[in-house]
């Protein structure tokens, strides 16, 4: 699988999801979920999680980052042999500000979805050695 967006780069100033998008039948891969902030006010949190249905009406959360509230790029393993049922992904967030009293959070962001590339990939993406990288990356 090439690199999809699963959500297109776009600005937000309020919670809201994306469109569907359908999964080929064949894919039970891992799929390596690649969200990118590229634009933000100060003092604010995006959350970004992925739904996931059987038939484009129920949907479920199959996945989720964690809270953001830099610039940057994370990434996460969504395992599809866990959700065997899945055949549609959606993105969906929320976004707040510390302060409420203060003008409506901004994201920029999109969210991409492909294969990872290999095996080490993969298990570099779950190695405590880039856990703690990213950490470190997140709090600077």
């Amino acid at each position: 699988m090439i690199p999809v967006f699963l959500l297109p780069e776009n600005t937000a100033r309020e919670g809201g999801q994306g469109p569907e998008f359908p999964l080929d039948a064949a894919v039970r891969a891992p799929l390596l979920l690649t969200l990118g902030i590229n634009r933000i006010l100060e003092e604010e949190n995006l959350e970004v999680s992925i739904l996931g249905s059987s038939d484009g009406r129920q949907w479920q959360p199959v996945a989720a980052f964690p809270p953001k509230s830099y610039c940057g790029t994370y990434h996460l393993l969504l395992d599809l042999a866990r959700h065997p049922d899945i055949r549609r992904l959606r993105a969906a967030w929320k976004m707040s500000r510390w302060d409420t009293s203060r003008q409506k959070p901004l994201f920029g962001f999109y969210l991409q979805v492909e294969e990872p590339r290999s095996e080490e990939h993969t298990s570099e993406l779950q190695s405590l050695a880039y856990l703690v990288c990213r950490l470190l990356l997140e709090k600077k």
